[in-house]
């Protein structure tokens, strides 16, 4: 229980460093911290589900298994726009941006593969 709790933290953690460093998604992150509260503390599992910069996301996902087209496109351009100027401009040549290449190829086809919600494609 308590494992699941500090894997949920850090992954919690993760998830939000995603949001200021382009190389990592935040959804997979914060989805899979959703799911550690989930099976460790009902408590932490509310607690995330009523923050304001996750909460509606980790509904949707719970209720539909879906994201928002705006969470995608946002996490999307987010990925290309930022990792790929990361990957230009302050990623050495060679094995780094390889690696760096590698990790947002990952953070692309994570978010690419999840479903949308067809319900919320007015937003």
């Amino acid at each position: 229980m308590y494992l699941l709790s500090a894997m949920g933290f850090l992954l919690l953690s993760i998830g939000f460093l995603g949001i200021f460093l382009p190389v990592l998604p935040t959804t997979p992150f914060v989805l899979l911290a959703a799911g550690c509260f989930a099976k460790s503390s009902p408590r932490l599992h509310q607690w995330l589900h009523n923050t304001q910069l996750f909460g509606s996301m980790l509904k949707r996902w719970e209720q539909n298994r879906c994201v928002s087209p705006k969470t995608k496109i946002t996490a999307i351009s987010m990925i290309v726009l930022f990792g790929g100027s990361s990957l230009a401009f302050a990623v050495p040549a060679g094995w780094p941006q390889f690696g760096t290449a590698l990790l947002l190829l990952i953070g692309l086809v994570s978010v690419a593969r999840l479903k949308t919600c067809s319900e919320c494609m007015q937003e």
